[in-house]
């Protein structure tokens, strides 16, 4: 019998290697991605397997569970802010890249809308698809905040959980901000103002 911890792994879903099974997977892939853009989270799964041109059951076997297909369809983005994180570690200033990856961070969180609940449930939850990929994410970000304070630029006192409280507050602004109106770059502004320590006096 294998051990508990190993059964309760959540499913991540992968693109299988059969011509036919990876033309549905893509096809399901994308227009979750249209559907999650235009009705957020919570878009009818039967009209996503609709707009793929293929069964609802076609549609679970790929992806049993909504939050399976949430994470397929947010993966790349997720991956690239760890990959930017990574880059702009080696940048020669590291406010500027710690605000940059923020700015970018704020952007995929607000993709759709209930997607920056959906990440933020999955940093601190083992149990769900996208925890490993929202933890390397976390890692990432801690990395240029501890940068960023160890250069003397940001409040010491400021911690990681706190620096994504501030990304999932000004990101759940700009999710469901209309078309004209978005304060999400001027709170986030804002924020920073508040964490970023004065030059010191020449």
């Amino acid at each position: 019998m294998p051990p508990a911890a190993a059964a309760a792994q959540p499913y991540i879903a992968r693109r299988p290697k059969r011509a036919d099974g990876a033309k549905n997977y893509d096809a399901i892939l994308a227009a979750a991605r249209k559907a999650f853009e235009a009705h957020g989270s919570e878009a009818a799964l039967e009209d996503v397997a609709g707009q793929a041109g293929v069964a609802i059951g076609t549609l679970y076997r790929h992806f049993p569970t909504r939050a399976a297909l949430v994470e397929a369809a947010t993966r790349d983005g997720l991956a690239d802010l760890v990959a930017h994180a990574a880059q702009a570690g080696g940048e020669p200033d590291p406010l500027a890249a710690l605000t940059a990856w923020m700015q970018r961070a704020v952007r995929h969180f607000s993709t759709f809308r209930g997607l920056v609940g959906i990440l933020t449930q999955s940093m601190y939850d083992e149990g769900t698809p996208s925890h490993a990929a929202c933890a390397a994410m976390h890692e990432g970000g801690a990395e240029l905040l501890a940068r960023a304070q160890a250069a003397g630029l940001v409040r010491p006192e400021l911690t990681t959980d706190e620096l994504f409280d501030l990304l999932s507050a000004v990101a759940w602004v700009r999710e469901n901000a209309s078309a004209e109106r978005d304060g999400s770059s001027r709170l986030l502004e804002n924020f920073l103002t508040g964490v970023v320590l004065p030059e010191p006096a020449a």
